[in-house]
């Protein structure tokens, strides 16, 4: 059976590879099926790093060198899904020589669905509130440090849309599909959703809409078309929840059964001039006047990333600039 899976995944990912790169040699390391279970001592639980809705990641050693290895689930990959599988393969590869996607080291086509070993990223994987866990307890991280990864991540973004003569959409921008290296760099753990539009092209009809609810663009979710600003949209969210350290759906009550989204709720306060109530405390009481001009326009970039229609939205590119200017002037 492995050498079945073998020939069969290799054939697709040969082919998806020359479509892609236009016959141009992308290298990845081929591991074996005996070196992903014995890394993971079978996809055992005490070695899994956190679970997907379509894939989960475990932590192994291969060859005294420590890798993140990504095991898509058989049960929720099927039909034309599994094509996302090698999208995530082939994108990865491209994208590995930019400092802010999770660098590609292999993959192993020994099993049903291939399984991708990419490189360890020490702090793990971000979590609703954009911070990250250590020891079990969530680590308040830094205004600056906060605007660094977000300033690397609207690198990242712009560079899909910007790079190559094909426009790549991520269409899933939030906080799940990060993680941070040991010097807290963001890197983009996920491109099976990603979306690559024909040459020429700025925006294309989907069969179906992917995405999370606070993060979904509504242009997007009502028309099923895919364009840039459908991730400037997701990044706008994304930078408020960092702002906020709130999720992308804020409680509205004790309980917390009642809840409404973070750009509503930023917003309202905004509107008001109530940027106190904005920002996270934690973070609000350690700067000055000046920084706190700093973190209004972030605010102001962030709702504009998120107007009703795309024609009022900035390009990516415009974002990572006011963010790098942000960032060096904090």
């Amino acid at each position: 059976m492995e050498d079945k899976w073998f020939l069969e995944s290799g054939s697709i990912l040969l082919k998806e590879l020359i479509a892609d790169c236009n016959g141009k040699s992308v290298p990845t390391r081929s591991f074996s099926s005996y070196q992903i279970l014995q890394a993971t001592n079978n996809f055992h639980s005490s070695c899994l790093v956190t679970n997907k809705r379509s894939h989960n990641w475990y932590k192994g050693i291969i060859q005294d060198k420590s890798y993140l290895i990504k095991r898509f689930l058989e049960y929720k990959i099927t039909g034309d899904s599994v094509g996302q599988v090698y999208n995530d393969i082939v994108l990865s590869a491209k994208m590995s020589n930019h400092n802010n996607f999770l660098r590609l080291s292999g993959c192993c086509l020994e099993f049903n669905l291939p399984v991708i070993v990419f490189e360890n990223a020490q702090h793990g994987v971000l979590n609703e509130r954009g911070g990250i866990m250590v020891d079990g307890e969530e680590s308040i991280l830094p205004c600056s440090v906060r605007l660094k990864i977000a300033k690397e991540i609207a690198n990242a973004v712009a560079y899909l849309h910007m790079a190559f003569p094909k426009i790549i959409i991520h269409r899933v921008v939030m906080p799940r599909n990060f993680v941070l290296d040991r010097n807290l760099t963001a890197k983009f753990s996920d491109l099976s959703m990603s979306k690559t539009l024909p040459v020429g092209k700025s925006r294309i009809k989907v069969d179906s809409v992917i995405g999370s609810l606070g993060y979904l663009d509504p242009s997007y979710a009502c028309t099923r078309v895919v364009t840039e600003y459908t991730d400037v949209y997701s990044f706008g969210v994304l930078l408020m929840v960092f702002l906020t350290s709130k999720p992308a759906l804020v409680s509205t009550s004790s309980g917390g059964d009642d809840s409404q989204g973070i750009i509503s709720y930023v917003k309202g306060l905004y509107e008001k001039r109530k940027l106190d109530e904005v920002i996270d405390p934690m973070i609000m009481k350690d700067i000055t006047s000046a920084q706190k001009l700093k973190l209004e326009s972030c605010i102001a970039l962030a709702l504009s990333c998120c107007e009703e229609s795309d024609e009022d939205r900035p390009k990516m590119m415009q974002v990572a600039k006011e963010l790098k200017q942000i960032h060096t002037s904090f």
